[in-house]
């Protein structure tokens, strides 16, 4: 264990109180590095695994710091308690936690080994034999899926989806963590009820999978494009209304027996 406490990884924030991405009050470590552009990424400074200059509040901010697991973890522990009340813990985000799977399967192992729920956010763009050896670590995968068709899914994030699919089976069929599907609702991409529930019955042919949420796109990350000297791609579509929301919702309820939420 004292070896694994000494892996070093690349972050670029820490975030504790969290009551999303994974059950109850939750620390999010975002780790640095991702394979995919998607167009609408909220988090565009986790991209690049290099440590960056971005401008904020007018003033320029390095992203991204070397830690080790164990400097980690000394800010998770703090909120033990909060944990134990409410069943939350850690969670891995990113970018893609997988492209530091390292430093990513040492932080869960050495959370679990102390009694701390597991979460990781994720696309699962990686060879299953590195999900594999993560997968022991973690109690809850929640799972991107942006799309079903591969063409469109290429155009709007930069990678196919074939292999995220395929690891989504493998990973349902290895029966060794609670996998939740998430579906980032992009209009102009993905938000139309053929397109939503495509994903859903896909999801629902999943074993043991049983949940999908569905994630509102939101605008909130655009002023770090500019912040990083980048084009927002996004700039002229807008949020989707409730009511499309609800009805996408109803989609989802239609063609599959998951259990449906908006955010997650």
């Amino acid at each position: 264990m004292n070896d694994l406490l000494q892996i070093k990884g690349r972050i670029f924030d820490i975030q504790r109180y969290s009551i999303h991405d994974g059950p109850g009050i939750r620390t999010i470590v975002f780790l640095k590095g991702c394979v995919l552009r998607c167009r609408w990424c909220c988090n565009p400074e986790s991209q690049e695994y290099r440590i960056e200059t971005m401008t904020v509040a007018g003033k320029p901010k390095t992203i991204g710091r070397d830690v080790t697991v164990e400097e980690v973890m000394e800010t998770v522990e703090k909120d033990r308690g909060y944990y134990r009340r409410s069943g939350g813990g850690l969670t891995l985000s990113g970018g893609e936690s997988l492209c530091q799977p390292d430093f990513a399967r040492a932080l869960l192992a050495v959370a679990k080994s102390s009694g701390i729920n597991t979460a990781m956010e994720s696309m699962g763009c990686a060879p299953y034999e590195v999900i594999e050896r993560i997968l022991p670590y973690l109690d809850t995968y929640l799972m991107d899926i942006k799309h079903t068709d591969i063409k469109k899914h290429e155009v709007f994030t930069g990678r196919k989806n074939d292999l995220m699919l395929e690891n989504a089976r493998k990973i349902a069929e290895s029966g060794k963590t609670d996998l939740v599907i998430r579906v980032p609702v992009i209009p102009t991409f993905n938000d139309t009820p053929q397109e939503i529930g495509s994903i859903a019955m896909f999801a629902d042919k999943l074993p043991g999978v049983h949940k999908i949420h569905l994630l509102p796109y939101h605008r909130l990350g655009q002023d770090k494009y500019d912040g990083l000297n980048r084009k927002y791609l996004m700039g002229d579509v807008l949020p989707p209304e409730n009511e499309h929301m609800l009805m996408l919702k109803k989609t989802v309820e239609n063609v599959s027996r998951l259990e449906c939420q908006i955010g997650g």
